[in-house]
C-alpha cells in the first residue's frame, strides 16, 4: 500500500489560471523548519501548538518564544492526526502504523494505545465537551469512522458508509453532529444523538430493554460488540450525504455557530453548505485553486472560510459575499493542513517543510489620544470618541461616535481583510477644532482627513479629504500636516484643504515611517534601525539615536520625554532624542503609555507598557519591573495612578486596576525622596527576593531591613549597612536555627569581621568566642592589652593540648619559663635548652642539659649557633605595655540615616503632591543632601534666623535695639564653651584639653545673611529660609546645582599621611591681607563675570534664532543670581539690571513660540507681534521684532499698526547703515501702502499711545491703572490676582504676590 493517498489519486495539476483575490503579504508571528507537517492542533489555553510530522515525529512547539518544548517518538510512519484535550493535559495522535496514542505532556510518555483500525489514520479529535463525553473521534483509509472512550479504552461505535478512504472527520462545536469527507467524493453528516443518550443512561427505544428486569446477558453484551466490530451500530446515523464534487473529498468542516459546512475537493473547489433540521444542500462554489485542496475551515471570529492547497496558497474567502479577499503564496512547498485558535485571531498551516503561525490582519485598533480627558479610535467603520472624564460606576468612560469611514481600495465592495485604518493622528496644535488623520495601509497607504467640532462632535464633521500615503501622518501645527510620499519617500506638506504646501527631501535614506515630533514643526523619521529627530521648517536633524524595529512612539504628558516601542524593547529618550534608557523583553511589546497622575510624582515618570500576556514598566532610569499578568492582549491608552484604561482587539475601552508600588517605590527611590520611600515602606506591601537585591545595588539596604523578616537575608543586610545590632539579633535567631556547628560559625565570623572594622571589639570578642576561634581571640586581647584574658587563653590551650596555642600564647604574654616549658613539653629539648639560657633560667636549663645528656645527647656547641649581640641575635620578646584599657575603639563612626530609622522618616514631611505652588520652605527639609539643620547645630548657629526674629520686643525707638537676640554676630564673652567639659578629661600628667574653636561653617552662617554663604557652610536649610524671605522662593529645584555648586566651592581636600583621612581646607574670599579669624566668609563659584557671559550667550543663540538654547541661557542666568555675591555697588547694581534683561528676553521668546502656536489667526498673530516689539530689547534684536511684526500686521491687512512698525523700525540707528538697505527702502514701501490705506482690517488689544507692561502668562496688556501682581524677583507682571501664591513663570522658583525685601546681593 502506497504511503498517502495524495499520492495514490492524485494526477498533477495544469497550469494555474489566473486568480481574482489579491495577494497578500502574511502576517507570520512563527515559523518552524520540518519534514512535512501532517497534522496541527492549538493548545487551548498556552501558547503551544502541536504538530505531527511525515516522519512519525510529533513536536510540541511553544509559538510564542519559537521554542520545541518536547517530542514524542513512538509511531511507525507518519502521523497526520492530532488533536488537544480541552482541560486535561492530554494529547491524541493517529498514524500510518494504524495506532492511536494518547499521550501525557506533563508526564512525557504515551498513557496507551487505541487498537481497531485496519488502515491508515487520518485525522483524530477529542469532544469539545470532553468532561462529559470522554470520546475519540477517528477518521481511516479502512472506509469508516470510530468512536473511543478513551478513558474505558474501548470503541463506541463503529461508523460505516463511505466505500473509499475517509479523509477527514470532526465533531460539531455544539450539537450531536458529526462530518466526514471522504474521497468517494461524498461528505457525511452523522446524528450521534442515540449514542449521547445511551452514555447518559437516558432510554433509546425498544432496542434499550434487551431482557426482563433491563439487565443484560454477558453473553448478549459479548455479542452486540462483535457485531459492532463487523457491521456497527444505530447508536450514530447518517443524517445527510452531500454530493457535488467532482473529485475525492479531503475535508469536511463545520461553522461555529451557524448551519453551513465547508468542503475542500481534489476538484480544486470549496464549496459551501447550508443545513436544515430535514435536508443540507449546497450554497455555493468557490474558485481559484489551482491544484487539489488540501484543508478548509471557517474562522471563528469572522465570516471567513480559509482554505489550502498543493497550489503552494492559502486563500481567505468571504462567506457573506463569497469571493476571494486575500491570497498567500508560498514558493516551492505544498500546504497539507490548517488549523484554527479557538479564542484567538491565530491561524496554522502545515506545508511540506515545516508550519507557519499566522494572522489574517492586525487587531491593534487604530487610536490616538485627544486633548485632555478623550481618546479617539477606530471600532469597525466608525470613529469614535472616549470620553474618560464622564466615567460612571465601573465604565472607563462614554463613547461618543464622530465619523462613518468609507472603504477603500480594490476591497471597497467588502469588509476585506486588512482594508481597516492601522494609524491614527489627533492635531493637538488646534485647539478650535478637531483635526483627525485616518491611515490605511490598502493600495499602498492612504490617509483620510477628518474635520469636526469639538463642542458637537457628531454633528458637524467634515467630508473626509484623502490622498495617498507611507505610514501615518503627522500634524505639524494647527493649519497643517505631513505625510510621507510612498513613491519618491518625501515629506510631504498639506494644509486642511488638502493642498500640498512643500515637499521636503528625506535627511537620510530609506526613510519609511513618520511619527510625532513632540513639538511643532518638528517629527521623527524612521529609517532602518534609526529614529531622526527632523524640523521640517528649517530642514535641520535635531538628533537622532538607534532603535531597532520601531514600532511606535509614545510622548509623555509634558512633552519631556518619549517612549520608542520597538518589536522587542522600549527605549525612553528626552524630547531632543538624547537616549535616557533601553530595556529588551523577550516577547514582542504591545503598546504603552506614560502616567499621567497629578499626583505622587509618577506624572512623565513612570512608563506602563504591555506584552501578549503581561503588564509592565519602565522608569527613565532603566529599572522594570512586572505589574500584573493578562489574559488576553490590551493596548494601554492612558494611566493614572493605579488604573491602566486600554482598549481589547474588538475595540472596547476598558480598566483594568495594577498595583505600581513598585514602581513608585523605586522612582522615589531614584528621585531621593526619601519621605516617600519609607511611606511606602510603612503602608505598603513591599517584599521579594528582587526588592531587596534592587536596595542592596542602589546602597540603600538599610530600607530592606524594615520589611524583610527572613533572619538569613536581614543579616546580609544589616552587615551591608552596618548595623551590628540587628545584624547580631539575626546571628543569635540564626544560631538557634542552625545549631552551633556549620553556618552558625560562618555567620558569627562575618559579623566579627564589620565588627572588628568598626572598632566594635566588644561584639568582635563574642563573636570569636561563639565561633571558638581561640587564635583570633588571643590576638585580639593581644591588641587591646587584657592580659588576665590572654592568660586565660594560655591556660585553655593547656586544656585542649594544643602545643601551638600554648607556645603563642605564651609569646604573647612574655612568658619565658612557659615557652620553655612548651618546648620541653613537645620534645624540642634543644630549644627549651637554647630558650631557657637566653632568657636566664639557669636551673631550668641545667634541668633540660641533664635530660639532654640522658638521652645521650650533648649541649655543646647549641649556644654558638645563636648569634647574641648583633641584629639578627636573639633577645627577650616581651608583649607590648597597654597605653590605655578602655572600652571599644573610637576607630569608625557609623552613622544611622534618616531611612534607618523610621520614627525621623515620619517625622520629615512626605507630600503626596510634588508641584504644589504654595510648598514653603517648610517643605525644604525634604532635600537632604546632608546639609539640613544639623549642619547648622554642629557648627554652632543656633535661632539667628529662626521665626521669632521678627518680634523685637519693647514699646519705644531707643532701647529694643538690645533685644533682638542672637542675629548671627560673633559670640558674647561671656558665652559658655560648648566643650568646656571636655576641660575635665585629664590624666596623670595634667594634660588639659585645649579650648575649642569655631569652625569656619559657623562663622560663614554667623557673618552673613547671604544665601551663598550659608549654602556654603553646608546649611542648606537655613540658606532656602533666606530666599525664601527675601525673594519669595519655593520651588528650589532649579537652584539645585547652584546650590550645590556653592557649596563644593567653597573648600578643598588635601591628602594627609599615609593612614590618615584627607584634611578639609576652606577657601575664604576675605583673606587676602591675613587670616580673618572669626570674620572670615567663603569663596563662592559663581561671579558677576561668569553672569554676563552667560547673557551673552543668550544674546548669541537669540540673535541665531535659536531660542530655546537662548531661554535656557537666561534662565540658567536668574538661577544663579541668587546666589552670587557681588564685590561692590556696580557689581549689584548691574545684577538687578541682569534680572531685567533675562525676564525681558526670557518673555520675548515665549512670545514668539505663542506667535508660532497661533499659526493663522490673524489677530492673536498680530497682538502677539505687537507686544514682542514691546519687549525690552538690545536695538540689533529689537529690529529683528520689528521687521517680524511690521510684516505680520501687514499680510493681515492692519495697516495703522503696520506703519506704527515701520516708523518704529526707520528710526532705529542701525537702519542708517548700509547693510540694512533693503529692509530700509521696505519698509518705507510699507509705510508709504499703510498710510494710502489707513484702517486696520481688525480690532486688537493694543494701543501703541498708552504705558503698559505684558502679562508674562497670557501674554495681554497691562495698562496704567489695571489690577496686577507682581513677582518679587524677576519682576514679572500679571493681570488680576489669580496668579498670586503661585510660581512665576518667568523665573520657575518664586511665588507670585509676595512682598518681600528683594534680592540680596551681599552689598
Amino acid at each position: 500500500m502506497e504511503a498517502t493517498a495524495e499520492n495514490r489519486f492524485h494526477p498533477s495539476p495544469p497550469h494555474p489560471s489566473p486568480l481574482n483575490a489579491l495577494s497578500s503579504t502574511m502576517l507570520t508571528k512563527f515559523e518552524s523548519k520540518s519534514a512535512r507537517v501532517k497534522g496541527l492542533a492549538f493548545h487551548p489555553v498556552r501558547p503551544w501548538i502541536c504538530a505531527s510530522l511525515h516522519n512519525g515525529v510529533i513536536q510540541l512547539w511553544d509559538y510564542r518564544v519559537g521554542t520545541v518544548i518536547d517530542r514524542f517518538e513512538e509511531h511507525d510512519g507518519p502521523v497526520r492526526g492530532v488533536d488537544f484535550h480541552l482541560h486535561d493535559p492530554l494529547i491524541v495522535t493517529g498514524g500510518d502504523d494504524y495506532k492511536i496514542k494518547v499521550w501525557d505532556y506533563k508526564l512525557r510518555r504515551c498513557l496507551f494505545t487505541l487498537l481497531g483500525h485496519l488502515d491508515y489514520i487520518r485525522t483524530v479529535q477529542f469532544h469539545p465537551n470532553a468532561s462529559q463525553f470522554p470520546w475519540i473521534l477517528s477518521a481511516s483509509d479502512d472506509q469508516t469512522l470510530r468512536l473511543w472512550d478513551f478513558r474505558k479504552r474501548t470503541c463506541l461505535s463503529v461508523l460505516t458508509g463511505h466505500n473509499h478512504y475517509v479523509m477527514c472527520a470532526a465533531f460539531h462545536p455544539s450539537e450531536d453532529l458529526i462530518v466526514s469527507a471522504s474521497l468517494d467524493q461524498t461528505v457525511r453528516v452523522w446524528d450521534t444523538t442515540g449514542l449521547r443518550k445511551k452514555q447518559l443512561g437516558e432510554p433509546v427505544g425498544p432496542s434499550s430493554a434487551m431482557m426482563e428486569g433491563g439487565r443484560q446477558s454477558v453473553a448478549a453484551s459479548t455479542a452486540m460488540n462483535v457485531q459492532a466490530e463487523l457491521f456497527g451500530t444505530n447508536d450514530v446515523v447518517v443524517k445527510y450525504v452531500l454530493e457535488g464534487h467532482d473529485r475525492g473529498v479531503n475535508w469536511a468542516a463545520f461553522h461555529p455557530t451557524l448551519p453551513l459546512l465547508a468542503s475542500a475537493a481534489d476538484d480544486r473547489q470549496v464549496k459551501l453548505w447550508r443545513m436544515s433540521e430535514t435536508k443540507a444542500w449546497e450554497v455555493d462554489t468557490l474558485r481559484g485553486h489551482a491544484n487539489n485542496v488540501s484543508c478548509c475551515l471557517f474562522h471563528p471570529k469572522q465570516e471567513l472560510v480559509v482554505s489550502n492547497s498543493e497550489d503552494r496558497s492559502i486563500r481567505v474567502w468571504d462567506v457573506s459575499k463569497r469571493v476571494g479577499v486575500q491570497t498567500f503564496r508560498r514558493e516551492g512547498d505544498r500546504f497539507w493542513i490548517l488549523a484554527a485558535h479557538r479564542s484567538q485571531n491565530l491561524l496554522a498551516a502545515g506545508h511540506d517543510s515545516g508550519m507557519i503561525v499566522f494572522k489574517l490582519e492586525r487587531e491593534r485598533p487604530a487610536s490616538a489620544a485627544g486633548p485632555g480627558d478623550k481618546l479617539y479610535y477606530v471600532r469597525g467603520r466608525e470613529l469614535f470618541c472616549h470620553d474618560y472624564a464622564r466615567a460612571t460606576g465601573g465604565s472607563s468612560g462614554v463613547d461618543v461616535p464622530i465619523a462613518s469611514l468609507r472603504r477603500v481600495g480594490q476591497q471597497a465592495q467588502t469588509d476585506g481583510i486588512g482594508s481597516g485604518p492601522r494609524f491614527l493622528s489627533y492635531n493637538m496644535h488646534n485647539p478650535k477644532e478637531g483635526n483627525v488623520l485616518v491611515c490605511s495601509e490598502v493600495d499602498g497607504g492612504c490617509y483620510e482627513l477628518i474635520t469636526f467640532s469639538l463642542t458637537n462632535a457628531g454633528g458637524s464633521v467634515t467630508d473626509g479629504k484623502r490622498g495617498s500615503c507611507l505610514g501615518p501622518g503627522v500634524f505639524l501645527g494647527s493649519n497643517r500636516f505631513a505625510v510621507l510620499d510612498r513613491h519618491k519617500r518625501e515629506i510631504v506638506v498639506k494644509n486642511m484643504n488638502n493642498e500640498t504646501t512643500k515637499r521636503v527631501a528625506a535627511p537620510v535614506p530609506n526613510v519609511d515611517c513618520l511619527y510625532d515630533g513632540g513639538a511643532p514643526g518638528r517629527i521623527i523619521l524612521r529609517a532602518d534601525d534609526r529614529a531622526v529627530l527632523f524640523e521640517v521648517q528649517s530642514r535641520r536633524v535635531l538628533g537622532e539615536l538607534t532603535a531597532p524595529k520601531i514600532k511606535s512612539l509614545v510622548w509623555s504628558p509634558d512633552g519631556s520625554k518619549v517612549a520608542i516601542l520597538c518589536k522587542y524593547g522600549v527605549v525612553i529618550a528626552d524630547r531632543q532624542l538624547e537616549q535616557l534608557c533601553s530595556i529588551s523583553d523577550t516577547v514582542r511589546i504591545k503598546s504603552g503609555a506614560w502616567d499621567a497622575s497629578s499626583t505622587g510624582g509618577t506624572n512623565s515618570n513612570l512608563f506602563i507598557y504591555t506584552t501578549l500576556h503581561h503588564v509592565k514598566y519602565c522608569l527613565p532610569t532603566g529599572d522594570t519591573g512586572t505589574i500584573r499578568t493578562l489574559d488576553n492582549p490590551i493596548y494601554a491608552t492612558r494611566v493614572v495612578k493605579d488604573q491602566l484604561f486600554c482598549l481589547d482587539r474588538e475595540a472596547r475601552s476598558r480598566v483594568l486596576s495594577i498595583d505600581t508600588t513598585e514602581a513608585r517605590f523605586k522612582l522615589a527611590l531614584a528621585n531621593k525622596k526619601y519621605g516617600q520611600v519609607m511611606h511606602l515602606v510603612r503602608h505598603s506591601r513591599l517584599c521579594g527576593r528582587a526588592i531587596v537585591a534592587y536596595l542592596q545595588s542602589k546602597g540603600f539596604p538599610e530600607v530592606a531591613l524594615h520589611f524583610v523578616r527572613d533572619p538569613q537575608t536581614r543579616f546580609g543586610l544589616a552587615l551591608a549597612c552596618g548595623n551590628i545590632e540587628a545584624a547580631m539579633e539575626c546571628a543569635f535567631s540564626l544560631e538557634q536555627q542552625k545549631g552551633g556547628e556549620g553556618k552558625a560559625k560562618d555567620v558569627w565570623g562575618q559579623l566579627g569581621s564589620e565588627a572588628l572594622r568598626q572598632g566594635n571589639h566588644q561584639i568582635v570578642e563574642m563573636s570569636y568566642q561563639r565561633k571558638k576561634d581561640f587564635d583570633r581571640l588571643s590576638f585580639l586581647y593581644m591588641l587591646t592589652g587584657d592580659t588576665e584574658k590572654l592568660r586565660k587563653m594560655l591556660k585553655i590551650s593547656n586544656m585542649r593540648n594544643d602545643i601551638m596555642g600554648r607556645y603563642h600564647n605564651a609569646l604573647l604574654l612574655g612568658d619565658a619559663a612557659e615557652r620553655v616549658a612548651v618546648l620541653e613539653a613537645s620534645g624540642n629539648l634543644s630549644l627549651a635548652y637554647i630558650c631557657a639560657n637566653l632568657h636566664g633560667l639557669t636551673d631550668t636549663a641545667e634541668r633540660i642539659k641533664v635530660a639532654i645528656e640522658t638521652q645521650e645527647g650533648s649541649v655543646e656547641g647549641l649556644m654558638d649557633k645563636v648569634p647574641v649581640g648583633s641584629k639578627k641575635g636573639g633577645r627577650l620578646l616581651q608583649p607590648p605595655t597597654p597605653i590605655i584599657r578602655a572600652g571599644n575603639w573610637p576607630t569608625l563612626e557609623i552613622k544611622k540615616t534618616t531611612l534607618e530609622d523610621l520614627s525621623a522618616a515620619d517625622a520629615g514631611v512626605y507630600e503626596e503632591e510634588d508641584n504644589v505652588p504654595a510648598t514653603t520652605v517648610a517643605n525644604a527639609t525634604a532635600w537632604d543632601d546632608g546639609f539640613g539643620d544639623d549642619a547648622m547645630v554642629d557648627a554652632g548657629v543656633t535661632s539667628g534666623l529662626g521665626v521669632d526674629d521678627d518680634d523685637f520686643g519693647g514699646d519705644d525707638w531707643g532701647d529694643d535695639l538690645d533685644d533682638l537676640g542672637d542675629l548671627g554676630g560673633p559670640p558674647a564673652p561671656a558665652h559658655v564653651d560648648e566643650m568646656a567639659g571636655l576641660n575635665e578629661i585629664s590624666d596623670e600628667a595634667g594634660f588639659q584639653m585645649p579650648a575649642a574653636g569655631r569652625p569656619p561653617a559657623a562663622c560663614w552662617v554667623a557673618n552673613s545673611s547671604h544665601a551663598a554663604d550659608h549654602m556654603a557652610a553646608g546649611s542648606a536649610s537655613s540658606a532656602m529660609q533666606l530666599l525664601h524671605r527675601q525673594i519669595a522662593a519655593s520651588d528650589f529645584t532649579n537652584l539645585r546645582s547652584s546650590m550645590l555648586g556653592c557649596y563644593l566651592a567653597s573648600t578643598v581636600s588635601l591628602p594627609g599621611i599615609p593612614g590618615s583621612g584627607s584634611m578639609i581646607i576652606p577657601l575664604m574670599r576675605n583673606d587676602a591681607t591675613g587670616h580673618p579669624g572669626s570674620e572670615s566668609l567663603p569663596r563662592t563659584s559663581s561671579t558677576v563675570k561668569s553672569l554676563v557671559a552667560g547673557v551673552r550667550n543668550g544674546y548669541r543663540f537669540f540673535q541665531g534664532g535659536k531660542f530655546n538654547d537662548a531661554k535656557n541661557a537666561f534662565s540658567d542666568v536668574l538661577y544663579q543670581i541668587p546666589l552670587t555675591i557681588a564685590e561692590n555697588r556696580a557689581e549689584a547694581n548691574e545684577m538687578k539690571d541682569m534680572i531685567e534683561i533675562c525676564r525681558e528676553y526670557i518673555t520675548a521668546i515665549r512670545i514668539k513660540a505663542a506667535i508660532t502656536t497661533a499659526g493663522d489667526d490673524p489677530v492673536r498673530s498680530t497682538e502677539l507681534s505687537a507686544y514682542f516689539t514691546h519687549c525690552n530689547l538690545q536695538p540689533v534684536h529689537l529690529l529683528l521684532a520689528l521687521r517680524s511684526a511690521m510684516g505680520t500686521a501687514f499680510k493681515h491687512k492692519n495697516f495703522i499698526v503696520a506703519a506704527s512698525f515701520a516708523r518704529r523700525l526707520l528710526e532705529l540707528p542701525d537702519m542708517k547703515s548700509e547693510r540694512n538697505a533693503d529692509l530700509r527702502m521696505k519698509a518705507t514701501k510699507v509705510l508709504q501702502k499703510s498710510e494710502q490705506m489707513a484702517r486696520n482690517e481688525h480690532t486688537l488689544n493694543y494701543n501703541e499711545n498708552a504705558t503698559f507692561v505684558i502679562d508674562c502668562k497670557d501674554f495681554v496688556p497691562i495698562y496704567s491703572g489695571d489690577e496686577h501682581v507682581k513677582c518679587s524677583y524677576s519682576g514679572s507682571s500679571y493681570k488680576g490676582s489669580a496668579m498670586k501664591g503661585k510660581l512665576c513663570v518667568t523665573d520657575g522658583f518664586c511665588l507670585v504676590g509676595v512682598e518681600t525685601i528683594g534680592l540680596v546681593t551681599g552689598m
